[in-house]
């Protein structure tokens, strides 16, 4: 391997990319449309739930509950005459929720006994269903908690729950997923990339070109991976300072560890790439192939929305070849925990491991020849 004879790949790579905008949109437009679309348009928490509320004897204590509901950033309460108006509103789907306080809701109160409330929620969406549930549990405690202070009474109540949130005390999902979406991105400026550039290199013919020249396989390589490699890093840089300074994403970790992981995940989607890009020599065929086999698993399988533990043990199973599942668990803590050696050391290993593997085949089976 000559240093010139490299040097002079990275820099037709360079002067070929500033000719082709499409490899610059992919690496730092899409980036930021992804980022705008997830961080502002894509939301897990519950505000301003339709909530049918249902009061068949007027008090003070009740317009005071209500008053509390109507405060709430979570709910929009509408108010209903009777249970069978709030009925029909759940059913056509106008609201997601019931709160039914009864005739004898102040009597209760006052007596000293506790005071129930029916709750009924729209389940069709489970996971909307047990926020809105949750929401609703919290502020009915902490509401017979103001009502016991003002009369100077203790509350009893069967379980006192006293909530400790770690890591995202603000409970925003927005938190949870920008994190997570930086993984995605690097997955397809990696993976992607690197594999239509190859498969247009053969489209075009200049591929032929360079097997004519006295290059070797691994400078051809290793022309495509520097300059990708830096195109990835610096996505990676404009989704991380988006997060912080855009989102308020709170960063906790260590700055070099956002620059040393994300360098091992890339190489390990650049090799993808590569390899990829070794098994069809047609852009359209590539793309496909790219988006099924990185894309679409570091999407659905790497934790990065939807929870591996509750998945089931077969596909618990399969995550564990999916690259993005490592580098989403190292984000999510040095974000949100800090330097978790244990999470980052670990998760770490296996990426290194990935990338040698992914490398190591991508050069295998390149050769200089044209079948």
């Amino acid at each position: 391997m000559k240093a010139m004879r490299l040097r002079g790949l990275v820099r037709k790579e360079f002067l070929q990319i500033v000719r082709d905008p499409s490899a610059i949109a992919i690496a730092f437009i899409m980036p930021v449309v992804l980022l705008l679309l997830f961080g502002y348009g894509v939301s897990l928490d519950a505000h301003h739930v339709p909530l049918a509320v249902v009061v068949d004897q007027p008090s003070a204590q009740t317009g005071d509950f209500v008053g509390g509901l109507e405060q709430s950033p979570y709910f929009a309460p509408r108010r209903y005459p009777d249970i069978g108006a709030a009925r029909r509103a759940l059913v056509e789907r106008q609201v997601s929720g019931i709160v039914w306080l009864r005739g004898n809701f102040a009597r209760k109160l006052l007596s000293g006994d506790t005071a129930p409330i029916a709750v009924w929620v729209d389940g069709v969406d489970a996971n909307n269903a047990r926020i809105v549930q949750g929401y609703l549990q919290g502020m009915w405690q902490t509401w017979l908690q103001l009502q016991a202070d003002r009369i100077g009474r203790k509350l009893t109540l069967p379980v006192q729950v006293e909530a400790r949130i770690w890591f995202n005390p603000a409970l925003r999902s927005r938190d949870f997923l920008v994190p997570g979406l930086v993984a995605v991105i690097m997955t397809l400026i990696g993976a992607l990339l690197t594999a239509l550039v190859v498969a247009r290199e053969w489209e075009r013919g200049t591929m032929e070109a360079l097997m004519a020249s006295p290059v070797t396989m691994s400078e051809i390589l290793l022309g495509k991976l520097v300059p990708y490699f830096i195109m990835g890093m610096g996505g990676m840089l404009l989704s991380v300072a988006m997060a912080v300074w855009l989102f308020g994403v709170p960063l906790h970790g260590s700055l070099w560890l956002l620059v040393l992981c994300p360098a091992l995940f890339l190489l390990v989607a650049l090799g993808m790439g590569l390899l990829i890009s070794t098994l069809a020599k047609n852009q359209f065929v590539v793309a496909q192939v790219a988006v099924i086999v990185t894309f679409l698993p570091a999407f659905l399988l790497s934790g990065f929305i939807f929870d591996i533990n509750s998945m089931p043990a077969v596909i618990q199973g399969l995550t564990h070849v999916v690259a993005a599942r490592y580098y989403v668990a190292i984000l999510q803590t040095v974000f949100l925990a800090g330097d978790v050696w244990p999470v980052v050391l670990g998760n770490s290993l296996a990426l290194t491991g990935m990338a040698v593997l992914f490398l190591g085949l991508a050069w295998r089976r390149s050769r200089k020849r044209l079948d």
